[in-house]
């Protein structure tokens, strides 16, 4: 298990769709150069840093600094059509990435549990040629029954779960049922510290992110139930933006700062 920053540690610094952008926006170069920076030597670089819109020559530039500054890259993505998972499987082997992260849903694409199964029944083999496994976020629209029954229907070493922490709150499951559900399946981890309150006016909840080990998160207990999986971590946030786009950037990155050493007493870096 190797600790490493996600692309969603960092969203309000490469800017979110909707609110204004910070004035210097983070991209794919930046990530993979911030992290060296904090001494983390892994990245995973998702569907809001999208590398296929990167020129192939951009692409070997953000490889090559990578290695230069030893931090390995890891692929994500959204969406399952057979091509655009082609295109992405080919950037995961440039990019030296073993797994390739995938959030089913697109903005206008939504598949049933049995299009999901025969997609990517198709594709494994492709997967399995490239020696990359496919792991399939628990975004929040299914159910962790859903999630298994897939995994299972499609029974392949080369296809496993990337376990979000917070996400299947949107499926209204309980995180312990989560991860006892989906952990025999991980292959990756999002680890994203997170607070519920009650509203000030006491009608209603807030879900709302914090830096790890500042929510409720149980991190130890977590790694307990998961122990024996091989998977590597990645580290994401859900801050609260503030009022100017420049202070949300810094409150992200001073939430990473914030992080790391927790994250550190119990993953290797």
């Amino acid at each position: 298990m190797k600790l490493g920053i996600g692309s969603y540690a960092y969203a309000w610094s490469i800017g979110v769709p909707g609110y204004p952008p910070p004035s210097q926006p983070l991209n794919a170069l930046g990530l993979v150069r911030r992290a060296a920076e904090r001494g983390v030597h892994l990245v995973q670089i998702a569907d809001n840093l999208p590398l296929d819109a990167l020129s192939s020559a951009d692409l070997m530039a953000l490889v090559n600094e990578a290695q230069r500054l030893g931090v390995a890259i890891e692929v994500g993505t959204r969406g399952i059509q057979p091509n655009h998972l082609r295109r992405y499987l080919e950037i995961a082997q440039r990019c030296g990435s073993s797994i390739l992260r995938v959030v089913v849903d697109t903005r206008d694409h939504h598949p049933e549990p049995a299009e999901v199964i025969a997609v990517l029944r198709r594709m494994l083999p492709e997967f399995k040629r490239a020696k990359v496994t496919l792991a399939i976020e628990n975004h929040d629209r299914f159910k962790v029954r859903t999630l298994v029954d897939i995994i299972y229907s499609l029974d392949s070493p080369y296809v496993g779960i990337c376990l979000d922490t917070v996400n299947s709150f949107g499926a209204l499951e309980d995180p312990r049922r989560v991860v006892a559900e989906l952990g025999p399946h991980v292959v990756n981890l999002h680890i994203k510290d997170f607070r519920v309150r009650r509203l000030d006016h006491n009608m209603g909840f807030m879900v709302e992110g914090t830096p790890a080990g500042q929510g409720m998160l149980d991190l130890p207990e977590l790694l307990h139930q998961l122990q024996g999986r091989s998977f590597n971590a990645i580290l994401e946030l859900w801050p609260a933006p503030e009022a100017d786009a420049d202070a949300t950037a810094a409150k992200e990155d001073a939430w990473v700062v914030a992080s790391l050493p927790v994250l550190r007493q119990y993953i290797p870096d």
